[in-house]
């Protein structure tokens, strides 16, 4: 019988962490994948971490489902990043999970230029909704958080009770670090987003994503002089 978010108790988690801390991302991955089989998704941002994750993926089920959440938002350079994965990996399926509602009527429905006023419900339209719809199909899914991204993931374990979606949150990443990820996509030739050249080290919608001046925090270039941090897919 395959896991799923209700058949898990606080304890089952503990177990299962306990049992995989000292494995490697690849064996996180195989776990996943027997574990859950084709009820399992990799929700996939198109990072710097997302590239790593997706040749390990390759590795492991060569016809997984990757979902990109296509906020119709996005810079020109992630969606032409999103082609080359598609042309190196030909066996994954890879799909854009759209918003149900285009740009132009959520300016009708909520006024011009919600990024700004309220980034939490733009997010909200464009993000947590979609992704809820794509998640209601899986009994778990797959993110490249990295502990020390900032001080809301360093309690990130390889497996999440993930209640905001009723979801189990597998994290292969958790212990790799900014450089080992760079070292990798480099050593494998991996292809990543051109914007991480130019001091964007982490990458959204282009409304909400500003370049970072060198030295500093990695993710204060997402939603530049507010106090969001998050879109709320992991709180």
């Amino acid at each position: 019988m395959k896991l799923n978010y209700n058949s898990l108790q606080t304890e089952d988690y503990q177990a299962i962490n306990k049992e995989l801390e000292r494995k490697d991302s690849l064996e996180v991955l195989k776990w996943a994948y027997n574990s859950f089989g084709d009820k399992l998704v990799y929700s996939c941002s198109f990072g710097a971490e997302g590239m790593v994750l997706i040749d390990l993926i390759s590795k492991v089920k060569k016809d997984a489902t990757i979902v990109f959440l296509d906020t119709d938002f996005h810079f020109k350079e992630t969606y032409e990043l999103i082609d080359k994965v598609k042309a190196r990996y030909p066996s994954l399926n890879i799909e854009l999970a759209k918003p149900e509602i285009t740009p132009e009527q959520q300016a009708e429905k909520h006024g011009d230029r919600l990024w700004e006023r309220d980034p939490d419900a733009c997010c909200n339209v464009r993000k947590l909704v979609p992704l809820q719809r794509e998640l209601d199909k899986y009994n778990a899914w797959i993110s490249g958080l990295r502990r020390e991204q900032s001080p809301t993931r360093v309690n990130t374990q390889f497996v999440n009770q993930d209640n905001r979606f009723k979801s189990i949150k597998v994290c292969p990443l958790i212990h790799w670090t900014e450089e080992e990820i760079w070292m990798y996509i480099k050593l494998h030739k991996l292809p990543y987003n051109d914007l991480h050249d130019k001091s964007y080290p982490s990458i959204g919608c282009e409304y909400c994503t500003k370049p970072v001046a060198e030295g500093g925090d990695p993710r204060s270039g997402r939603w530049a002089n507010s106090e969001k941090t998050e879109c709320g897919l992991h709180k």
